[in-house]
């Protein structure tokens, strides 16, 4: 996933009911689906920060010394900018770019 090419809000926005509950039928499923893959998607991004914040880290046993990095600074602010991951499983769900399947039929 690209989090520099999203087009998902970054503010709370409202969406139409109907566009949500149209693939399913069921805007209870519809949420259940985007909820799922908000969570994955809450993974990824928890994941990829902590693996580039990791390339910045010194292990010291002193905690008298604290270094602040730009670039680990930057990277920071860079993803506490992006969207909400619900925000971006809503956009996914209204792009039809999530894959999902019914267990029953």
């Amino acid at each position: 996933m690209d989090l520099k090419k999203t087009t998902a809000p970054v503010n709370t926005i409202t969406y139409n009911k109907s566009k949500i509950e149209e693939p399913t039928g069921n805007i209870y499923e519809a949420i259940t689906i985007m909820a799922r893959r908000a969570n994955q998607i809450n993974s990824e991004i928890k994941k990829e920060l902590i693996d580039k914040l990791d390339e910045f880290a010194t292990y010291n046993d002193s905690l008298e010394e604290i270094f602040e990095n730009k670039e680990q600074i930057e990277v920071s602010k860079f993803y506490e900018k992006l969207p909400k991951p619900h925000a971006l499983a809503v956009q996914e769900w209204l792009e039809g770019k999530i894959y999902y399947r019914d267990s029953n039929k």
